[in-house]
């Protein structure tokens, strides 16, 4: 591994962003948790158990807490054979789903817990047309402003670039962070992030020169032709595969 320019040997773990770090925990995990969790829901649990693990970031669901906290113990014995352990302070248990709003208020607790998952907080809500329940996935708020600041240190490096050149390359970012967070009823954050990126496109502009100013108008004009408006890329599955599941 690279460390401040420096090649080192290391005979475990890999580096933190490294393009090889994803490659080995798929290959790692799908021995020490994929088959084991696959075992693990056939034979141990009392109800349907659902799974989504991306690289070293894992979601499980369970109908019963029952489940959920034998899992849990017997998961931390599991990692400890192949000398892991759990995140302490990103592993939590915690209840979600169709149930929880309405089995919460009956106790007189608050709102139920949301957790982050790749670049998204996933919320219980209800819908206001039917008052069925969905899960309202928005972007995390850290995630929209470190892009935010990228973009923003970019623009100043491409400061004297032609408009067109700047414009092709906003198009291209901003269409980029559509197709991977354009997922309903994430539209809010959508034109957040496109209404930012506008706004500090039009501050870098004028500060080409002392008088050059860009107009709100013309501003407006080069925002339209240049940066795709907010769309859902990824609609639900229903509509999307035509199944239910």
């Amino acid at each position: 591994m690279l460390e401040d320019g420096k090649r080192i040997r290391v005979e475990e773990g890999t580096p933190q962003g490294g393009s090889a770090s994803p490659f080995l925990a798929n290959v790692y995990l799908h021995y020490v948790f994929d088959l084991w969790v696959q075992a693990w829901r056939q034979k141990r649990a009392h109800g349907d158990v659902v799974v989504v693990r991306f690289a070293d970031d894992i979601v499980v669901g369970f109908n019963s807490q029952a489940d959920a906290d034998q899992f849990r113990a017997e998961l931390t014995e599991r990692m400890k054979k192949f000398h892991l352990e759990l995140h302490p302070e990103k592993t939590r248990l915690l209840e979600f789903g169709p149930h929880a709003i309405d089995q919460r208020r009956l106790r007189g607790e608050g709102k139920p817990e949301t957790f982050n998952f790749l670049g998204f907080t996933h919320i219980c809500v209800k819908k206001r047309s039917n008052g069925r329940f969905t899960v309202l996935r928005q972007t995390i708020r850290k995630r929209l402003q470190t892009k935010l600041n990228e973009v923003k240190a970019e623009l100043q490096r491409r400061m004297h670039e032609p408009i067109p050149e700047q414009g092709k390359w906003l198009r291209v970012v901003v269409g980029g962070h559509f197709r991977y967070y354009g997922v309903p009823m994430n539209q809010p954050a959508l034109t957040i992030f496109r209404f930012r990126v506008g706004w500090y496109w039009h501050r870098s502009l004028s500060r080409r020169s002392q008088n050059g100013r860009v107009l709100r108008d013309r501003m407006r004009r080069l925002i339209t032709r240049w940066l795709p408006l907010p769309s859902v890329c990824h609609p639900y599955p229903l509509r999307r595969m035509g199944v239910v599941t």
